[in-house]
């Protein structure tokens, strides 16, 4: 069964940890779950969150898009963002065991909005 989260935003680039509304979902019995984002200017992954680290995630991220005459049709000024969710992607899968998320000590799972402030729909499927 699928959830759907909605995490709000409040800077145009940041790093969201979202963990714990992820592990609030994990349905009994899941050996895993996936969390997508159902957008195309932000994206889902696991990160370290040690202060400064979300900073230095953004800043590579960014460093990996080229400065172009960006083509997008309906608004070139945030066809970066589009890169930027590309590279990094729009899903992350956890395993569960007994109900918990499997993440390493320091492991978080993190949106990362490239495009906002804004409202991002995310869905949890418990598998």
């Amino acid at each position: 069964m699928n959830t759907e989260l909605t995490i709000s935003t409040r800077r145009s680039r940041e790093v969201v940890d979202i963990t714990d509304d992820v592990r609030a979902v994990v349905e009994p019995g899941a050996k895993a779950v996936v969390v997508f984002v159902a957008h195309t200017t932000c994206a889902v992954t696991t990160a370290d969150l040690d202060p400064g680290t979300d900073e230095d995630l953004l800043d590579a991220v960014w460093g990996m898009i080229p400065k172009l005459n960006f083509r997008h049709p309906h608004n070139p000024a945030h066809a970066p963002a589009h890169l930027a969710s590309s590279i990094i992607g729009p899903s992350v899968t956890v395993p569960v065991e007994n109900g918990k998320l499997v993440l390493g000590t320091w492991q978080r799972i993190v949106l990362v909005e490239l495009d906002g402030p804004r409202e991002r729909r995310v869905i949890v499927a418990s598998i």
